[in-house]
């Protein structure tokens, strides 16, 4: 399997305070539609923190029914506990996700070993292709390089990192590092197009919520060769990739979706809506690219 493409990090749509399940099947289906690679229940950008357990297996099911085989869906299992990684990512592979990404365990910050014998556990637990993801800004800690091939050698079913540390030198010291069948994938739709030229195969997005098919021909345009019309595109998008993040995510995209129509703008606390100025910000954006 490869992980080459554009995966969407999924939001988890609300109502009442509940999951609303027709409309994250309603995402599903404009995702399919639109020619992405992948989707991602209950990551980062799905909310995954405070959802309970039912409801984060609830999620999973939900995505893979209705994804009937259209496109890969690689579930979010990471955790910073490893009994509970391995608890959640055993119960997706039951449900029969085709991949699971992994977070580095956040607030603990763990020891480069500590992350090998987390990540180690959690593979010898399942057989389905697992992918790393590495986010310091959030979790505290990095994922190391050496950590990474050590992983890459040591676990056959560790196939992917999502890198999402803001550095392009640290792709290119990963790809240095790793098999050449190890993939990285972009974790941030803003560096999507540098790091692909470093040696990125693909980008697990926020930004394809809204835009699937921009966001996947853009990646697709680079992979065949079209270097310049993935950049054009990456121009006309790089607004919104970055205003995506004036609030922390998916607070800006679930806003964004909700002028839509498609969800509302729910969140969970802690997180909370968007301040007035910040929505008339992302409001200018969206419709310039209209």
């Amino acid at each position: 399997m490869s992980f080459a493409g554009t995966h969407t990090a999924l939001v988890t749509p609300f109502r009442g305070g509940q999951f609303d399940a027709d409309a994250f099947l309603g995402l599903i289906e404009e995702q399919i539609a639109g020619g992405i690679t992948g989707i991602i229940p209950v990551g980062t950008t799905g909310e995954s923190p405070t959802l309970d357990l039912d409801e984060h297996n609830e999620v999973i099911r939900t995505a893979i029914n209705a994804a009937k085989g259209r496109c890969l869906v690689m579930a979010g299992t990471g955790s910073n506990a490893t009994s509970e990684a391995v608890a959640l990512t055993t119960e997706a592979e039951r449900l029969g996700a085709d991949a699971a990404l992994l977070v580095a365990p956040y607030y603990n910050k763990p020891s480069q070993e500590g992350l090998y014998r987390h990540f180690r556990a959690i593979s010898e637990s399942v057989k389905i292709p697992l992918v790393l993801y590495s986010i310091p800004g959030r979790c505290g800690i990095e994922i190391g390089a050496e950590t990474v091939a050590r992983l890459a050698n040591d676990c056959p079913n560790i196939r992917a990192i999502k890198e999402a540390g803001g550095s392009v030198e640290r792709v290119s010291q990963l790809r240095s590092m790793l098999p050449p069948e190890f993939e990285i994938l972009s974790g941030d739709d803003s560096l999507t197009i540098p790091f692909l030229s470093v040696g990125a195969v693909g980008v697990i997005s926020v930004a394809s919520n809204l835009y699937p098919a921009e966001v996947s021909r853009m990646v697709r345009l680079w992979l065949d060769g079209d270097t310049a019309g993935a950049v054009a595109i990456h121009r006309r998008l790089y607004p919104i990739f970055k205003d995506l993040f004036i609030e922390p995510n998916p607070v800006p995209v679930k806003f964004a979706l909700s002028l839509r129509g498609k969800i509302t703008p729910d969140v969970r606390l802690p997180l909370c809506e968007m301040s007035a100025a910040n929505c008339d910000k992302l409001r200018k954006t969206l419709a310039a690219l209209a």
